[in-house]
């Protein structure tokens, strides 16, 4: 019955291939044109859970606070005097509002200066990458190191590096299909379903409004890896029925039928480990896992409705091109697994339990800056020597209920005692002149001798302030005893003379002008709506215990004045450490969801529960063993890699085994097991070959040619995890079914027609 209805099916989408590929055409045409909307996020901390600090806290800096850029330039080989010229000239540029430097240790060490250059604009505005660029020209030279995120579009760098990785993954792709295929001509069929596909993903990101940058430089070529097996499933089927009926059109609706089965439940165990990455507190993973998920549903639909018109429509060239199997026959090396009999099951029982402990021992990185690049970039190396030389501050931000400027100068006053902190700001310790703060509250008569304007004139206007501000009670109570702080004054008053209310004699004016830009810049960056911001700068990492104690003396601090958790602490260091606690509650949960809904599949597929724990229990061996390599190198692992890949490599590469029990259960019916298992190693070898050469190479080309951290150590982990994969299913799995036949037989619970 169910094979009568894939035939019709199948019957249908061949008759109307017409009609199907005129569909395909109109969602290719649509998907081209959504591309260039897809929203793309860089920031891996957005997609911590919601109610983080470091997510709430973000948040709020986007919509109150304005943070202009900065940027770091170190002139190696060079003396005080010239360090001090190149700074005079570089304060003198548009838009720079200011250079530090000086000859203390934080400056200039061992002939190295480094000069901290602010600017009155954010990263993005022209203005700014404008006059950094002139920098870059003024200074350049081959000892000029400039650490600034000013001007660098980081997302159109990746993108043009995985333009590169694709490019090489399909030369590569290509060569290995032009050997493992049975007709020259399959292979531009592949390209064409494959290029379809990744196209209707890509577009239908746009459905998602925003996704990672991870997601997005990823998908793509974890799609070719994931899918391109699909196509290849169907393609040997219609070629094995054309060998049993009559004509092509019968033989094509035949391996239609029976490759939307073979290929549904094939991808199921791809799918199954993605939807566990979806059910992450860590957000990327819902992103990754979704947009995966969708690459592996849109390469089905191409395979089962484009693919099929493709094949009737290009016979002719698939006839013509038809060529012998280049793929060697691996007779010889089943017999040498049954020889041997169980030794690659003893070393891989003996590598196990080492492989457990020193994937457990792995250290894992929870920040960019902590992680060993695998692709220099120039930007980074210069940051690292900048780091190398001089120390590596980071910066952290208190965030507290705006209107409390005494509670804000005690914080800041007992922050700057803390241990390893180097400076502490906010509005409430800012000085303007002769020792007056900005937060300092003023009455009429103080305000007028420090404009020099006519005290009656400050009267008038602090009691329109006091109107405006609702104290006009205490205003008209008693004038010189109502005081405003110097830096609501001051604004206050910016914008009545802006108004053309408030009109000053010239020498008051040009004071007011002197202090107009730092007063705006100031309250621009520490002042918003509801909330002010401190910035904490500490001699500390990013990770490390040190760093974290001073978090939480800052969070105890800040809640000691403004009551528990009405404060937020927020930086590098709160969203590495948030991240970590992330980590550790979604590593297990990932792994035995994974693990669970892998099993459950492989019970239903082959109606055996040995079977499926012996394969689960291989590929799991794998990933052990892949995450053994950070501890035995001792480099620390990115926490995203851990995620991600386990997951990835135990939905994908169980497919891997999947075929090797798959074509033993059919030849055990009329052969021996060992017997049986000779001819599967020789025929599940071409698949598990062509998926896993795929996978590794598209794993190692991202790792090797992609500057970003992340993105590289997932590709390395891919690549090695899918290397590590087959060689298991290629040794050790082909004796542990032998070895376990029987276990296997017992826990069949439902027998095969004709057994």
């Amino acid at each position: 019955m169910e094979n009568s209805i894939l035939k019709k099916i199948s019957k249908f989408i061949v008759d109307q291939r017409m009609l199907v590929m005129i569909v395909f055409a109109a969602a290719c045409v649509y998907c081209a044109m959504s591309i260039s909307k897809v929203k793309v996020n860089e920031d891996i901390t957005a997609f911590l859970p919601a109610n983080t600090d470091t997510r709430r806290g973000l948040t709020i800096m986007e919509e109150e606070f304005t943070t202009f850029a900065s940027a770091n330039v170190m002139l190696a080989n060079t003396t005080y005097d010239r360090a001090k010229a190149v700074a005079d000239e570089i304060a003198e540029l548009p838009h720079v509002t200011g250079v530090t430097f000086d000859d203390s240790t934080a400056h200039f060490v061992s002939s190295a200066a480094l000069l901290t250059v602010s600017f009155d604009g954010d990263e993005n505005d022209q203005n700014v990458i404008d006059t950094m660029n002139t920098i870059r020209d003024m200074t350049a030279g081959p000892d000029t190191y400039i650490s600034s995120e000013i001007g660098q579009d980081l997302l159109a760098q990746i993108a043009s590096e995985m333009v590169g990785v694709l490019a090489l993954a399909v030369l590569v792709i290509v060569g290995v299909l032009l050997f493992t295929s049975r007709s020259y001509f399959e292979v531009v069929i592949f390209l064409i379903v494959f290029a379809v596909a990744a196209l209707l993903n890509m577009g239908t990101n746009f459905w998602l409004g925003e996704i990672s940058s991870i997601t997005n430089s990823i998908a793509v070529i974890m799609q070719l890896a994931l899918a391109i097996d699909y196509a290849i499933i169907f393609s040997h089927r219609y070629q094995d029925e054309t060998e049993r009926f009559p004509t092509e059109y019968d033989a094509l609706i035949e391996a239609l039928a029976k490759s939307i089965v073979e290929i549904s439940s094939s991808s199921l165990t791809t799918i199954a480990g993605l939807v566990a990455l979806m059910l992450m507190q860590f957000r990327l993973g819902y992103d990754l896992g979704l947009v995966l998920s969708k690459s592996i549903v849109c390469s089905l639909i191409t395979v089962f409705l484009l693919m099929p018109g493709l094949i009737a429509y290009c016979r002719k060239p698939l006839r013509k091109t038809a060529h012998r199997s280049h793929i060697p026959q691996l007779y010889g090396w089943g017999r040498f697994l049954m020889k041997t009999k169980l030794g690659f099951v003893v070393i891989f029982l003996v590598i196990l339990p080492m492989a457990v402990y020193c994937s457990s021992r792995t250290e894992y990185a929870f920040s960019d800056s902590s992680i060993d690049e695998l692709v220099h970039s120039e930007s980074r190396d210069a940051s690292r020597k900048i780091t190398d030389t001089f120390t590596n501050d980071t910066t952290i931000a208190v965030l507290v209920p705006a209107g409390d400027y005494a509670s804000e100068k005690a914080i800041l006053s007992a922050a700057e005692e803390l241990p390893h902190v180097k400076s502490a700001t906010g509005l409430a310790n800012i000085e303007i002149e002769d020792g007056r703060v900005l937060t300092d509250s003023y009455t009429p008569r103080m305000f007028s001798m420090l404009l020099n304007i006519d005290y009656e004139q400050a009267q008038l206007l602090y009691a329109a302030y006091g109107v405006e501000h609702e104290q006009y009670q205490a205003v008209f109570g008693n004038a010189e005893a109502y005081s405003v702080p110097l830096i609501d004054m001051f604004l206050y008053l910016f914008e009545k003379i802006d108004q053309g209310i408030v009109t000053l004699d010239d020498a008051s004016q040009e004071t007011l002008d002197s202090l107009r830009g730092e007063l705006e810049r100031g309250e621009a960056q520490l002042r918003g709506v509801n909330w002010n911001r401190m910035v904490i700068t500490a001699d500390v990492p990013v990770e490390g215990e040190e760093s974290i104690t001073l978090v939480d003396s800052l969070r105890s601090l800040a809640d000691g004045y403004y009551g528990e958790g009405k404060c937020l602490v927020i930086g590098n260091v709160t969203s590495a450490r948030e991240l970590r606690e992330t980590f550790s509650g979604d590593s297990l949960l990932i792994s035995i969801l994974t693990i669970t809904f892998v099993l459950l599949i492989l019970i239903f597929t082959f109606k055996s529960i040995g079977g499926a724990v012996i394969l689960v229990f291989v590929i799991q061996g794998s990933i052990w063993i892949n995450f053994t390599f950070p501890y035995l190198t001792q480099t620390k692992a990115s926490f995203v890699t851990n995620m991600i890949v386990s997951a990835i490599q135990m939905g994908a590469t169980i497919d891997y085994a999947i075929v090797m029990m798959s074509h033993y259960l059919d030849l055990r019916r009329l052969n021996e097991p060992r017997a049986a298992m000779v001819k599967a190693v020789n025929e599940a070898f071409p698949t598990v070959m062509t998926s896993g050469t795929i996978m590794t190479v598209a794993g190692f080309l991202i790792a090797y040619r992609v500057s970003d951290v992340y993105i590289g150590h997932i590709g390395l982990a891919v690549g090695r995890g899918a290397l590590i994969s087959v060689i298991l299913v290629m040794t050790v799995l082909p004796q542990l079914i032998v070895l376990l036949d029987k276990v296997i037989e017992k826990t069949t619970f439902e027998k095969k027609a004709g057994d």
